[in-house]
């Protein structure tokens, strides 16, 4: 018979300690262009997997895996990569829409000290899992709230941190020997940074405006269009 652990008093957090979460959440980030070059301890980039680790998952089957890459000749092949695909993603555009998008500084991967590439291994846990019987991409939902859990430990840390999803899955398979049956979910730059946007990069420059939250929410059914 397994242990039974006992279960703990579910207190809300202190004023402070609740300020520190939704600090962490509303000033969180995508950096692409203002790493530092200064190194990430192991110690700190351990406790930033550690809180990844530390995510939710359906079935508690952990499905990801972390690839860590810090040396500079990797993340210049993994850019060459990504430069080929953002010029295909350019030429997508048209007018002042293609100008603002090269406007853009995607230079990440190769200042960035840490890059990581996060992967969903669908065959963890076996055929069956519980809680992913009727919908099979809770594997990768589970994975992405790991790369959430990061990101948001890693801005109170002071680490910025990027998410480039401008690939040809294929590239990336290839360049980090990644067999067929694994997932690719997200390839994220880390580094220190000394300054962030007060708003999102790309509301500061025009892409795009936050929704009204009100407008987002529904009553008892969806409202909008069939």
């Amino acid at each position: 018979m397994p242990e039974i652990c006992a279960l703990t008093q579910a207190t809300p957090f202190s004023d402070a300690e609740r300020d520190a979460v939704y600090k962490a959440i509303h000033t969180r980030r995508d950096v692409r262009d203002q790493f530092l070059p200064d190194a990430i301890p192991d110690e700190v980039l351990n406790k930033l997997l550690n809180a990844a680790h530390h995510a939710p998952s359906v079935g508690f089957m952990q499905p990801w895996n972390f690839i860590i890459l810090r040396a500079q000749e990797d993340r210049d092949r993994i850019w060459q990569a990504f430069s080929r695909a953002n010029e295909e993603a350019a030429e997508m555009f048209s007018g002042d829409r293609q100008a603002t998008y090269r406007s853009l500084k995607l230079e990440g991967i190769r200042k960035a000290p840490v890059n990581i590439c996060v992967t969903c291994d669908r065959t963890r846990g076996g055929e069956v899992v519980l809680g992913r019987t009727h919908n099979r991409d809770m594997d990768l939902y589970s994975t992405v709230c790991a790369i959430q859990n990061l990101w948001l430990a890693a801005r109170a840390e002071g680490i910025g941190m990027g998410w480039v999803s401008i690939f040809h899955d294929a590239d990336l398979r290839t360049l980090l020997n990644i067999p067929k049956r694994i997932a690719i979910v997200g390839y994220l730059c880390l580094g220190y940074v000394d300054e962030l946007y007060e708003q999102p990069e790309l509301e500061v420059k025009g892409w795009a405006r936050r929704t009204p939250l009100e407008d987002l929410i529904f009553e008892g059914k969806w409202q909008g269009e069939p």
